[in-house]
């Protein structure tokens, strides 16, 4: 044997490195031939690459014969330890696939020769895959487990397999039939556009079928002699993971389509044409979890054998190279109440603007409903809405004025008007005359006297706001939560009439219709709630982790300028989110009991005494009416929060007028139907 070089040298990526180290003794070419080899293999064109025993066109089409099926996949490719003999030399090369999301791995071995002055490489079928033939190429398959539930409260399924029929006209069963004709003939019968889908069925090639809408089959109203009816159309059952109706928590819950260009592109290698994704709200946040992974196959067959001549074979002509099996997805569990949740959406539906309904159990946390109406147009309001509360964070101001020692009796001075810095505040048209002057501050809480609580801005600084606020789950890190959502901002900083404004929850106040609920909530348990819908977020590898803290950005309207008071204070537009920040002082059960002693007179004297019938257990409230806009009179949204037994909830409508006569009968409604 003549003596042996070794050089060593490795591709990062999809090409040889250019620091090879070389033996300088004239055979340096074996080097060059390597780089040129793997760096065609891993772009998947070696018709560059000399070759002994084929000719290079002809491997180059040999290699896109067997790799086909992996298209549009590439490999990349690592070279190890190339070792020179005199006029022969050999390489082995790492090749790596990303088939399904999962790493196909596997060695090679290339022969070089030395033929003159050139290095060729020695053509082998086998130099693609391991022990591959000529007349085999790779094939693979996929097996997609079934997406996993997502679950309510008591493991209640809120999204599961719900069987469906897609409705279309198959182009193969036309026969001499106007496909024009009958794609517009069921569009009008399913209700869509029906110049849309004609288009659609006149450009689809002749073997097509061409979806036009997907129907449940449970209380479906269009029925199969109806589709049968029309030449080409048909229906195919078929199943897909859906929420008990359309609209129901879609906010929150998100939902499942197949994967769009962008998301198969985004994925990694874990989304192919075809699959279905999450698309907003949990099913996105936590769709690696819901997905489950991919049962991947690759194997090696001789192609164009008939299925009899498959069958006759061992293994139908397979043979594997590569398996993964298929692991299902994990169900996501959440505290949503099926009924409640249902109950909030129902009361919204007729609600034209934006609007939410959050219900939690303050003695866990526990996110009950979470209903963004249909004026909210998809936007989650309900959880992620930024929007000025008005009158209902007068909970924040009361809390601060009792720890400077106050009590629900101590006397404050309410008058009809108060100018700050040369701005004229106001109480709200219809405020009772004989609550006007001194009164307790149960009185001017319950009839939400704005002059009182702007009096009140010299015992109460902006900072303590910020804090107190905090003492009651406001602008808090919420890591139990599991999804993400706005959960307030209450600036630390502000003077003037910017302060004043923020005492009667407007300025740069900001607060989701969420963590008002939160606010509310607080009182009722008698300590800061810290609110929770995703029981089980700890998921399997790849899961997305919770973003319990995380902020969302503003809807359209919730970033118009949420104004800085009532009269002619200055707006103040903001979509900043709430950095987390620790909960300062908790709230003790002696604050909360003065604070639901005054939410209960808003009942009892105050403005919302038509609340005085719900049955059970007494309701405590607060409305809110917050201005924003530039309009004059300005137009505000209405809140209205509540606490009943071991419930906690708040009512909000995007440009609903008061919080009393907007907000309220529809949380009397609410409260009501949940008994």
């Amino acid at each position: 044997m003549g003596k042996k070089h070794i050089l060593t040298f490795g591709l990062t990526g999809l090409v040889l490195a250019a620091s090879l180290v070389a033996c300088d003794d004239g055979r340096s070419g074996a080097q060059d031939a390597a780089n040129k080899l793997a760096s065609g293999l891993s772009a998947l064109d070696v018709g560059a690459v000399p070759f002994q025993g084929k000719d290079s066109s002809a491997a180059n089409d040999r290699l896109h014969e067997a790799f086909k099926a992996l298209e549009p996949a590439k490999p990349t490719v690592h070279g190890g330890d190339l070792t020179v003999d005199k006029d022969t030399a050999t390489l082995p090369l790492d090749i790596s696939w990303t088939i399904g999301g999962s790493e196909w791995k596997y060695t090679v071995s290339a022969q070089l020769k030395k033929a003159g002055d050139t290095w060729q490489t020695v053509w082998k079928p086998d130099l693609l895959a391991p022990g591959l033939t000529d007349t085999e190429v790779l094939a693979t398959s996929t097996q997609a487990p079934q997406r996993a539930d997502i679950l309510g409260a008591g493991d209640v399924p809120l999204v599961t397999s719900r069987a469906v029929v897609n409705v279309g006209i198959d182009k193969t069963t036309l026969g001499g039939a106007d496909p024009a004709a009958s794609a517009a003939k069921l569009a009008a019968l399913v209700g869509v556009d029906p110049a849309g889908y004609t288009q659609q069925v006149q450009a689809a090639g002749p073997q097509a079928f061409v979806a036009a809408i997907t129907l449940r089959q449970d209380g479906r109203t269009v029925t199969d002699e109806q589709i049968a009816a029309i030449p080409g159309a048909r229906a195919i059952a078929d199943a897909l993971p859906l929420a008990p109706t359309r609209t129901f928590a879609r906010a929150v819950l998100g939902s499942v389509a197949e994967a769009s260009a962008e998301q198969i592109e985004k994925s990694g290698g874990a989304l192919k044409n075809g699959d279905s994704t999450g698309t907003g709200g949990l099913q996105q946040q936590y769709d690696a979890r819901l997905r489950g992974t991919d049962g991947v196959q690759v194997f090696a067959q001789v192609p164009g054998l008939t299925p009899e001549q498959r069958q006759a074979q061992p293994n139908a002509g397979r043979r594997m190279l590569f398996q993964v099996a298929m692991k299902p997805g994990a169900p996501l569990k959440t505290t949503l109440d099926p009924k409640l949740q249902q109950l909030a959406e129902d009361t919204l539906a007729k609600v034209g603007p934006a609007s939410a309904i959050v219900a939690l159990r303050p003695s866990s946390g526990a996110v009950l409903a979470a209903a963004s109406g249909p004026g909210s147009n998809g936007y989650d309001t309900a959880m992620l809405g930024q929007y000025a509360p008005g009158s209902i964070f007068k909970i924040v101001d009361s809390l601060a004025l009792i720890r400077g020692g106050m009590t629900p009796d101590s006397k404050v001075d309410c008058p009809a008007t108060l100018e700050v810095d040369g701005r004229t505040f106001k109480n709200a048209e219809g405020y009772p005359a004989s609550s006007l002057g001194s009164v307790a501050l149960r009185d001017a809480f319950a009839h939400s006297c704005n002059t009182a609580f702007i009096n009140a801005r010299d015992k109460v600084s902006q900072a303590q706001l910020e804090s107190t606020a905090a003492s009651l789950g406001v602008g808090v890190d919420a890591p139990k939560l599991g999804a993400a959502a706005f959960l307030g901002s209450v600036p630390g900083q502000a003077g003037g009439t910017e302060h004043a404004a923020s005492m009667i929850g407007q300025g740069k106040v900001l607060l989701s219709p969420l963590v008002a609920a939160v606010m509310a909530g607080s009182v009722a348990k008698g300590a800061p709630v810290s609110p929770v819908l995703v029981t089980n977020p700890d998921a399997p590898a790849g899961t997305p982790g919770t973003t319990a803290g995380a902020t969302g950005s503003a809807s359209p309207a919730a970033t118009a300028a949420a104004s800085a008071s009532a009269s002619g204070s200055p707006g103040a537009t903001s979509s900043a989110t709430a950095a987390p920040t620790a909960s300062g002082t908790p709230l003790t059960p002696a604050e909360a009991a003065s604070l639901a002693d005054m939410m209960r007179a808003v009942i009892t004297s105050g403005h919302a005494g038509f609340l005085a019938s719900v049955p059970g257990a007494p309701v405590g409230a607060k409305t809110g009416t917050a201005e924003f806009g530039s309009d004059n009179p300005p137009k505000t949204h209405a809140w209205i929060v509540a606490t009943h037994g071991d419930l906690a909830v708040a009512v909000f409508v995007e440009d609903g007028g008061l919080g009393a006569t907007t907000s309220g009968p529809l949380l009397k409604e609410f409260l009501t139907g949940a008994g």
